[in-house]
């Protein structure tokens, strides 16, 4: 029985074969029927198409075959798409491209368009996982190459369109800054995507986010090339559904192309890049393609279509479309199938050479690109910028305002932005006097989507620029985190360090806002954020510290593409007082000392029980080791600081020092910080005393109800008069 790769290479075959040849000489009464179809297909280089779609077709039937062997790992294939590599060959090799998991042809089409470009052999090193692919390196089968201004995606649910409407619309931010970048002056952005993602919730945002920018009359230089195909797996897409969607919206051009007749597409596709590059604005392009193979090679769509179904699809392939144009214009079917037989024993020929390749051998070689620290280059920025730091006496709030202000001053690259970021100066007037000062260029409101606003930052680290967004609240980021997850916190693993994502997220975030606001307002999930590779996480818990914490994250992410989270408690922001009114011992002046990624600092000495901490548990520990020393029990109190990566080593020590140690978390006991911590004293080797204190597994509630499952200095006192004791006795 012949396999679904056997039958699509039969159908094509059997097809071709049936085309008719032009008819010699003129005739005087009616038109030949290639007469028409030559003059549609005039100025267009036909051969470049179809050695990119028959290359791309031969892909995907080698990777079936290599599958079966044991070869290759991911089989979602480009058959029936290949329609897009005349979108490739309408744009430029400098246009930044993220695009669609089917987008072989588009690939190979650009790839073309290079010299010594050799698309057949970047996708087999994908396929087959080896390590001199040129953009992942293996780790993953993704589309992509620095030469080629395609950047690699891995997405399958349209994560990657907030990004590219983010590129799009830094562009002209980061000329008008004076930031270089690596993209030409007229460069549009290409973002593909299926029929199917065009209903997640991102796509439908960032699209939303491309005309909002446009109707301000800002430039969204970007072209959205829906790859409708009718199926989303086994779903269907409804006839008609897309151009339902977005053929009427204001604000957004709409043109649809048939890939199936390239004679009448390659125009309309050609139109719909001229309008993008002539006017700045955004275009969709409806491009109506056929899948071949099923989803993946682990879909049996006979399960979900008839075979009478997939047998008429077959009359829809687009090789077969730029096959009858080649014809029209003076090729023979002969002379086409001997092309795409040549393409097919190259294809096979390099698989074959490529086989036994290394493939990645360690997980140091695997991490390699994940991360990169410099923490001697982070280590002098973040000093330079010190030196502007304030003498004044500040809340938390104030000192990072002014840290901010200070950075910016100094690094016309940074920007900063987010809901209520610029004219109010922020709902805890944190950005407050930012954007008179460094106008709105740099500092300004955005719309109130998440996605939106985080896909703007990855899109501007593209451009050059240095990001700082503002998520309004925490609990605000879940419905964005995969920006962080499957878009930020991946880019330079999948790109071998070629792109990264220079990114400092300022979060609002954890508990304690007395009688404010409830769950949404007073969140502690931070596990979301310690479970991303690779990323950073900081907490400042007060102004003498913050600034210096600040200044690491930012130098990081303008020195190594750091992505970075700088998660400020929202309790600490206006506090002045530690232990009595008018005290003023939560204020701070900036030590501007260094802060490295990763070290802890000790906040006071004892030598009878270390207190491991962070956030707001440091002000409550500090109280409670107050209480304790009238107790005669002396106690260390460690800041954490960083809550990714965590200072394991530091808290080992501290431990050490005192040989009992109580993990005081304010996060919930499942799922918190402070398991963490414990299992790094474990590891570490330490034996001594242990216990955790935390806050309750539960939502926070509104008012006074919040005291009954937040941890508290009480509990505190009361957990460490009983380590102690127990020591003791």
């Amino acid at each position: 029985m012949a396999t679904p790769a056997e039958e699509l290479d039969r159908a094509f075959r059997d097809r071709l074969a049936k085309v008719a040849e032009p008819v010699e000489g003129p005739s005087p009464v009616t038109p030949r029927p290639f007469d028409r179809l030559r003059a549609r297909t005039e100025g267009h280089d036909w051969d470049r198409l179809f050695t990119a779609q028959a290359t791309s077709r031969h892909l995907d039937l080698v990777a079936r075959e290599l599958q079966a062997r044991g070869l290759a790992y991911y089989t979602i294939g480009s058959a029936g798409h290949e329609s897009n590599a005349m979108v490739a060959l309408a744009t430029r090799v400098g246009d930044p491209a993220l695009l669609h998991y089917r987008s072989g042809g588009f690939y190979a089409a650009r790839a073309g368009l290079l010299p010594g470009g050799t698309p057949a052999t970047d996708v087999l090193q994908g396929l087959m996982c080896l390590a001199d692919e040129p953009i992942a390196g293996g780790r993953h089968k993704v589309f992509g190459h620095p030469d080629l201004a395609i950047i690699p995606q891995t997405s399958t649910i349209a994560s990657h369109l907030p990004r590219a409407v983010g590129l799009a619309i830094a562009l002209q931010r980061a000329d008008r800054l004076g930031v270089d970048h690596e993209w030409p002056a007229d460069a549009l952005v290409v973002c593909s995507f299926g029929d199917a993602s065009a209903n997640h919730s991102t796509a439908t945002g960032a699209i939303n986010t491309a005309i909002n920018t446009a109707y301000r009359g800002l430039p969204v230089p970007i072209l959205f090339v829906c790859e409708d195909n009718g199926l989303g797996i086994s779903v269907r897409t409804p006839a008609g559904w897309i151009e339902h969607a977005y053929g009427s919206r204001p604000g957004l051009d709409y043109l649809a192309a048939d890939g199936a007749d390239p004679a009448t597409a390659w125009p309309v596709i050609e139109e719909a890049v001229r309008r993008v590059r002539d006017h700045r604005r955004p275009v969709f392009l409806h491009l109506r393609t056929v899948r071949y193979l099923a989803h993946a090679g682990s879909d049996a769509e006979i399960g979900y279509r008839k075979p009478s179904e997939i047998e008429t699809a077959y009359d829809l392939d687009p090789l077969l479309g730029t096959a009858r144009a080649m014809i029209g214009n003076g090729s023979t079917p002969a002379q086409v199938l001997a092309t795409y037989d040549r393409i097919g024993a190259e294809v096979r020929a390099e698989a074959d050479r490529l086989t036994g390749a290394r493939q990645l051998t360690s997980a140091a070689e695997i991490i390699e690109p994940l991360a990169p620290r410099s923490p001697d280059r982070v280590a002098a920025l973040a000093a330079q910028w010190a030196e502007g730091r304030s003498e004044r006496p500040a809340t938390l709030a104030e000192s990072i305002n002014t840290t901010l202000s200070v950075i910016m001053e100094q690094d016309r690259r940074v920007i900063t932005f987010g809901e209520d970021v610029g004219v109010k100066g922020g709902v805890y007037g944190v950005t407050r006097g930012l954007a008179r000062r460094f106008g709105t260029a740099r500092v300004f409101d955005t719309i109130l989507d998440e996605q939106s606003i985080l896909g703007l930052a990855l899109g501007a680290g593209l451009a050059g620029l240095v990001p700082i967004p503002e998520i309004q609240y925490l609990a605000y980021l879940h419905n964005a985190e995969d920006q962080l997850r499957g878009e930020a916190a991946t880019l330079s693993f999948f790109s071998r360090g070629r792109w990264r994502n220079p990114l400092v997220i300022r979060i609002a975030g954890l508990a304690y806002q007395k009688g404010f606001g409830g769950h949404f307002h007073n969140d502690d999930a931070v596990a979301v954020l310690r479970d991303i590779p690779g990323i950073v996480v900081a907490c400042p818990s007060r102004a003498d510290d913050a600034p210096a914490l600040l200044r690491t994250c930012v130098a990081a992410a303008a020195t190594d593409g750091t992505v970075a989270v700088f998660l400020e408690p929202i309790a600490l922001y206006h506090t002045r007082d530690l232990h009595t009114d008018g005290d003023g011992g939560w204020l701070g002046v900036d030590h501007g000392e260094p802060a490295p990624i990763g070290r802890a600092r000790t906040v006071r000495t004892g030598a009878e029980l270390t207190m491991i901490t962070f956030g707001n548990g440091v002000p409550m520990s500090l109280r409670a080791a107050e209480s304790l020393a009238g107790q005669g029990i002396e106690a260390t109190v460690l800041d954490l600081r960083w809550l990714a990566p965590l200072p394991a080593a530091d808290a080992v020590a501290a431990a050490r020092s005192t040989g009992r140690v109580l993990v005081v978390d304010e996060t919930r006991h499942s799922g918190g910080v402070g398991e963490g911590v414990i299992t790094a004293l474990v590891e570490g080797g330490f034996t001594g005393p242990m216990a955790r204190v935390s806050s309750t597994d539960s939502f926070v509630p509104l008012g006074a109800a919040a005291r009954h499952v937040l941890l508290d200095t009480d509990e505190i006192i009361k957990a460490a008069t009983d380590l102690a004791g127990k020591e003791r006795s």
